[in-house]
């Protein structure tokens, strides 16, 4: 199975990670999830849940905003990460994560 990870900042602005199985596989979600809950604490990211409680949604939409759009403009390995456990966390062959509107499908 493959996995594709596409990130939108708006407009034309989307920037497309293709993942093989064989590259998602070693990883837990487990893994995912705590790579992603240590970069949401790294950037300084906000809570979108007043009550404090943070989802792996929140933690892929608001690391991928607070990571900023030049690092996944420029393909750089940390984007490149991040595709990879977004793609483990969610275990979905196909991920949009939609910053500027901020939502995954």
């Amino acid at each position: 199975m493959s996995y594709n990870v596409t990130v939108v900042f708006g407009g034309e602005r989307e920037y497309e990670f293709t993942l093989h199985d064989a590259d998602v596989a070693p990883t837990t979600k487990e893994q995912a999830r705590s790579w992603l809950a240590t970069e949401f604490e790294e950037l300084e990211c906000t809570p979108s849940n007043p009550m404090g409680k943070v989802l792996v949604l929140d933690m892929v939409l608001n690391v991928a905003k607070y990571g900023g759009e030049s690092r996944f403009e420029q393909q750089t390995e940390w984007s490149k990460k991040f595709a990879l456990m977004t793609a483990a966390a969610l275990d979905r062959p196909a991920v949009r994560v939609d910053v500027a509107s901020f939502v995954v499908g």
